[in-house]
């Protein structure tokens, strides 16, 4: 310790006696030394064309770029006309603010404004504003934006004619503002409507208008009058992805129209190319959600028209039953994504699943919740389902050691593995150490039968496996839904929240996290 401060005081005086030498010297004078630092200070991005300054601010968050259009003029001004992407608190403490904010920000096409319930919201003057300033615009996303009105929506409408995707959330406009919307956009592509106010009992019918060839994906949430939207559903004519969801009413009626249109369209194709032509325009349905609905096996047998469905949800339709699961296996042949939630009512199980391992040989992804299936359905899904790559079995009482068995010994293909609530043991968890070779991920929960040691054991068995076991729950009152394994739609704007568990990625692949 006594030593400490003389060797301090040396360095000091060594770096003063350097800094004496530098001001001193004859080599470098005060001038020359003043320029030696400047020169030291160089802005390397001066060098950088703004085209490529812009190209790296687009691998920056939110939050990066607006710290970086603070660094100086050139940046606030590069930041400004490279910037495609705005997100806004849509109040209407901001009214003053917009014209100078969409000068700065000249090229923006994708709006997201969005309100709290405690707030009152932008306007339609507002609107206004905004559709002729963002003459480019082709995504606007609406959420709790009340104070704008079917007049608001239509004058957007008008000046608005390069939107492609449209997602309204809690708003207080109506029919009239949508179909001023399909018939004024042309190029709509998608269009996302959920808890819209204006969607009552006794609203006028929806669409299809101007965007009855463009639109390729619809979903409808939580909606009051949800069937209004039918001639706009049957209406697109190139419509891939339909996805209704907590909707109230009778949707079976809604379904037998889009079947009927499906079998039209297969009908007339058929003539066409007897007579050398075909409409190669018109493209059939390939996805359908249908999740928390009044839908029957009427509903199910409906859909089944749609022949070229490659991914399909039944999610919480108490009403559906091994029927119209048969029905839509011997029809849809091409499927490759099927989740069921049988929400525990029994009626989907064993017979419907052996018509879809018999009929669907293309199978790739298969998520039951509630389901009670056993080794009979499961051990035919595994033989004939030679492609099955990702599957998900959860809150099942009739799914255990042996039918864990029986898929590790024929589930080949097998990627990813997803077991939760289930009543397995350790013995399942041992015959996934020597079966599915493929495995690459498996998660584990709520399984109060398997051990710590048994996760233990897999990890030395299978040592480049990603495992995900919690062994010691105990959670009596488990309940599988479908947001306990974190599978969410896509292709809806929903905001990005991470689940854990089993879950969909971006481009529609299932992953375990």
């Amino acid at each position: 310790m006594g030593q400490s401060p003389p060797v301090v005081l040396g360095r000091v005086n060594s770096l003063c006696d350097s800094f004496t030498f530098l001001s001193s010297s004859a080599f470098i004078s005060g001038e020359g030394f003043r320029d030696q630092i400047a020169v030291e200070i160089v802005d390397y991005t001066a060098e950088l064309p703004d085209e490529c300054l812009a190209f790296v601010f687009q691998f920056l968050g939110p939050g990066d770029r607006n710290r970086c259009s603070l660094v100086c003029k050139r940046w606030f001004r590069v930041d400004g006309w490279s910037r495609h992407r705005l997100s806004l608190n849509a109040q209407s403490e901001i009214v003053s603010s917009l014209p100078s904010l969409f000068t700065r920000f000249d090229s923006v096409t994708k709006l997201a404004l969005r309100c709290s319930r405690k707030s009152i919201s932008l306007t339609d003057d507002s609107l206004l504003t905004i559709s002729i300033r963002c003459r480019n615009l082709t995504r606007l996303k609406l959420r709790g934006c009340r104070e704008i009105t079917d007049e608001g929506m239509s004058t957007f409408a008008k000046n608005s004619k390069k939107l492609r995707k449209l997602s309204c959330g809690s708003c207080m406009f109506g029919a009239k503002a949508l179909n001023a919307v399909l018939d004024h956009c042309a190029n709509l592509e998608e269009l996302s409507i959920k808890r819209l106010r204006g969607i009552h009992d006794g609203a006028e019918p929806i669409g299809p208008g101007a965007a009855a060839s463009s639109l390729k994906m619809i979903c409808l949430k939580e909606l009051v009058n949800g069937q209004s939207f039918a001639p706009l559903v049957v209406g697109s004519k190139n419509l891939k992805t339909l996805k209704i969801i907590h909707c109230l009413g009778d949707w079976d009626s809604v379904l037998q129209l889009i079947g009927n249109r499906n079998q039209n369209y297969k009908e007339n194709l058929n003539c066409d190319i007897n007579y050398g032509s075909s409409d190669s325009n018109s493209n059939p349905l390939m996805e359908i959600h249908l999740e928390r609905l009044q839908v029957s096996d009427i509903g199910l047998s409906a859909i089944s028209k749609c022949t070229k469905i490659e991914n399909l949800h039944i999610l919480k339709t108490p009403e559906c039953s091994n029927y119209g699961l048969v029905c839509v296996a011997e029809n849809c042949k091409l499927l490759r994504k099927l989740h069921i939630d049988g929400w525990r009512t029994n009626r989907i199980g064993d017979e419907g699943l052996i018509a879809v391992a018999k009929h669907c040989s293309n199978l790739q992804e298969l998520v039951l919740i509630g389901v009670n299936a056993t080794h009979v359905s499961l051990s035919a899904i595994a033989c004939n389902c030679s492609k099955l790559e990702r599957l998900a079995l959860c809150g099942s009482g009739t799914i255990g050691d042996t039918e864990i068995a029986c898929i590790a010994a024929k589930c080949m293909a097998l990627k990813k593995l997803c077991i939760k609530g289930c009543p397995i043991s350790d013995i399942a968890i041992e015959a996934l150490g020597s079966g599915c070779p493929n495995l690459v991920k498996i998660k584990v929960r709520k399984c109060r039968g398997v051990s710590s040691d048994a996760g233990e054991w897999l990890r030395e068995q299978r040592g480049s496996m990603l495992i995900n076991m919690d062994a010691c729950d105990t959670d009596c009152g488990f309940e599988a839904s479908v947001s306990d394994i974190g599978v969410h739609e896509t292709g809806v704007e929903v905001g990005q929240v991470t689940a854990v568990g089993a879950s969909t990625s971006s481009n529609g692949e299932f992953e375990l996290h």
